[in-house]
């Protein structure tokens, strides 16, 4: 009787499972009709306006494009003197000269406000075993408005003045690479100047308020020739947007007064930049010590359009440009960079400086000093734009530039404005 038990058990045993297998099996080929025939009734998920210029930015990279120019001509954006306005212009490079042995560069550039700059620049960047380069570069400036305070860190906010300066200079440099990193070279100018009265409605012209013993040399043109050496030490990753590294140069020029004779001086110029980078590299710490040193022989004088300056997009960024004029400067910088997403760094800094005569005045506590933050923004590893507000206790500045922060290396050019 047991047995017959056991085997009707066995038998509904296997007739339930057999009906929860079918019914199983039933309601999977439903879910699957259903995806079927949602399938056939979806549409292609069609890209946002924001995502579709997003895909088109990647795809055609237009930067690149209006950089590289058609036929060697491109624009050029930027690269006048700090506060003369947006600068824009056309730009010429052949590099392919000589098998490709020589390179020239040529560009006209102007504002809106009437300032400009012409430049014409003919390299060998590499000669004989490649160790050795050499350059000629001639430069004319024409800027209707730039700022003069007075004297001195004890200048005022409320000593505004502006005047005009025209300046033509040639340079001839030639260099040598002992060492892969190393650079060393000299150079050769010439600089034709001419002080005007300024152009800015809203401010007194320089020589209407500061006499020529404030603003030396307003009543004078002088040029000068010039003759220096330099050197440079470079281990950054990558000088057009360094991540890691260091950057080191010194140079020494001697001017002499070719007009007048009374304002020949000796100029030493020190900066070193270095990086540090934490988190994989998308952080950075930046950080960059600069020097300008002037040395007057017997009764010279530096004129004060030729004298080292702070204030502007490079260094004290939140004061107005060349706001502090004197025969020596130091100024230190900091920031903090780090990456957003893909082609956009944020940054902290902060700046700190001094314009002095005797190197007994320069304190820590009688330097300006500002903070601010930044944006970068990157193309290919390269800033093709930075914008900076500075704070200071004169208020606050906004920069738009077209350039890194930090210079690359000696400017090789006999121009005051230095801005090669």
């Amino acid at each position: 009787m047991r047995n017959i038990l056991n085997s009707i058990l066995l038998v509904l045993a296997a007739a339930s499972a057999n009906h929860l297998m079918a019914q199983s099996d039933s309601r999977l080929a439903e879910i699957a009709a259903r995806q079927e025939e949602k399938a056939a009734k979806a549409q292609p998920d069609e890209p946002n306006s924001v995502e579709r210029g997003m895909l088109w930015f990647r795809e055609e990279d237009p930067l690149r494009k209006f950089s590289a120019g058609i036929g060697g001509f491109r624009p050029k954006i930027g690269g006048l003197g700090a506060g003369t306005g947006f600068a824009a212009g056309l730009e010429y490079r052949k590099t392919d000269l000589t098998r490709a042995r020589l390179t020239l560069r040529t560009a006209a550039q102007s504002t809106f406000r009437g300032d400009r700059k012409l430049d014409l620049q003919l390299s060998a960047p590499r000669i004989g075993s490649d160790k050795f380069f050499a350059e000629f570069y001639a430069v004319r400036h024409d800027y209707q408005r730039l700022n003069y305070y007075g004297p001195g860190p004890d200048s005022q906010k409320t000593g505004r003045t502006d005047y005009r300066l025209e300046d033509t200079a040639m340079d001839f440099t030639f260099g040598v690479r002992p060492l892969r990193r190393l650079t060393a070279g000299s150079s050769a100018g010439y600089v034709f100047n001419n002080v005007g009265h300024g152009t800015d409605s809203r401010f007194a012209s320089t020589e209407t308020v500061y006499s020529p013993a404030q603003a030396v040399g307003i009543d004078q043109q002088v040029n000068f020739l010039r003759a220096g050496v330099f050197a440079q030490y470079d281990w950054r990753d990558n000088p057009d947007g360094p991540r890691h590294g260091g950057n080191y140069f010194a140079q020494f020029s001697d001017y002499r007064d070719q007009t007048l004779g009374v304002y020949g001086f000796r100029r030493v110029d020190l900066e070193a930049q270095h990086y540090v980078p934490i988190l994989n590299e998308r952080r950075v710490f930046a950080f960059r010590a600069k020097s300008t040193l002037t040395d007057r022989g017997g009764d010279q004088s530096v004129p004060f359009y030729m004298q080292p300056s702070l204030g502007g997009a490079e260094d004290l960024r939140g004061y107005r440009p060349y706001r502090f004029r004197g025969n020596n400067l130091f100024v230190a910088s900091a920031e903090y960079r780090w990456e957003v997403f893909s082609g956009l760094d944020m940054a902290l800094f902060g700046d700190a400086g001094q314009v002095f005569d005797r190197r007994s005045e320069l304190k820590i506590g009688n330097m300006e000093s500002d903070i601010g933050f930044g944006l970068r923004f990157n193309q290919r590893d390269k800033t093709f734009l930075r914008l900076d507000v500075g704070f200071s206790h004169e208020g606050f500045q906004v920069w738009v530039k077209f350039n890194n922060v930090f210079k690359k290396g000696p400017v090789h050019t006999s121009s005051a404005l230095g801005d090669f």
